[in-house]
């Protein structure tokens, strides 16, 4: 099997060899699901990097759970959030990532996993304050997010359970990217393409913003919502133009909704919604996530 490769020391052409067998047999692991006992092992038995000036060493548990969201194995992801809950979100090595900082959270909603950045956002709340809000608000990598954060991408790819995760967890919904855009502004850019693909997730991702962003936002967009009114209204419908765009206020709903969701605190979210004294109806979404 691969993953039996063993490394043998030195510094030479064989043993750089050997560490790229190595690595990509501890992918291969993850891929294919394997038990959490044994990629551990493989993990801190083996040599898998091979890095500037001759030096080797094993994945952190950052780069392992990297590949765990990759490959949405999420008993492993779980291992590493529990075992190892600071060094599981820090900063790949230099050899493993384009740049210094901690791309955990974009990559889960990249990939759209749901169950494992649910966990990420659970053990990122047992941070101090400032660690959480720089985990939850990190702009990503110019090269690769265009320096958006993990809300700006929900928005971008239209991931409304990530949406609503992030910003139930305490994530800012008023930050803007290196291109000056707001969350707001990501998803109506999305709404505005042509031909209007997925356009109920986009409004789902919409109305799940409408109660977390407060009522005086100020964003990119708005002037061409006010230049291109009629296209806009069609878009969106006329009340949520009108609420947008401030000639109305927001629906008595989406008052009450702000209120109820400010009561629930990112410790106990999403499961208190549940507890919302609402019909199921109206419940933002359905996130029946095991805690």
């Amino acid at each position: 099997m691969p993953w039996s490769v063993r490394w043998v020391g030195g510094c030479g052409a064989q043993s750089q060899k050997q560490c790229k067998k190595s690595s990509f047999a501890f992918y291969q692991a993850v891929r294919d699901l394997l038990p959490v006992w044994f990629l551990e092992d493989m993990r801190t038995m083996e040599v898998f990097h091979w890095e500037d000036g001759g030096k080797v060493s094993v994945y952190s548990p950052s780069e392992a759970l990297l590949y765990a969201l990759v490959h949405d194995h999420q008993p492993y992801a779980r291992h590493l959030l529990t075992k190892f809950p600071q060094s599981a979100l820090a900063v790949p090595s230099q050899s493993f990532s384009c740049c210094q900082s901690a791309p955990h959270l974009a990559m889960a909603v990249r990939y759209n996993r749901v169950r494992v950045l649910f966990r990420i956002l659970k053990a990122i709340q047992t941070l101090p304050p400032g660690d959480r809000a720089a985990h939850l608000d990190r702009q990503g990598c110019s090269r690769v997010e265009g320096g958006k954060t993990a809300l700006h991408m929900a928005c971008e790819l239209v991931r409304p359970e990530c949406l609503l995760l992030l910003l139930g967890h305490g994530a800012a919904p008023c930050l803007q990217d290196s291109a000056g855009n707001t969350p707001l502004d990501t998803l109506l850019q999305q709404i505005s393409h042509m031909p209007a693909a997925n356009m109920r997730a986009k409004l789902l991702c919409l109305d799940c913003l409408f109660f977390f962003v407060p009522q005086d936002l100020k964003f990119a967009m708005k002037q061409q919502l006010l230049d291109n009114r009629r296209q806009w209204q069609d878009l969106l419908g006329e009340n949520r133009f009108q609420c947008l765009v401030g000639l109305a206020p927001p629906s008595l709903f989406v008052g009450a909704m702000r209120v109820l969701i400010r009561t629930i605190s990112p410790e106990h979210f999403p499961e208190a919604l549940d507890n919302l004294p609402l019909p199921h109806f109206l419940k933002p979404l359905d996130l029946k996530l095991e805690s």
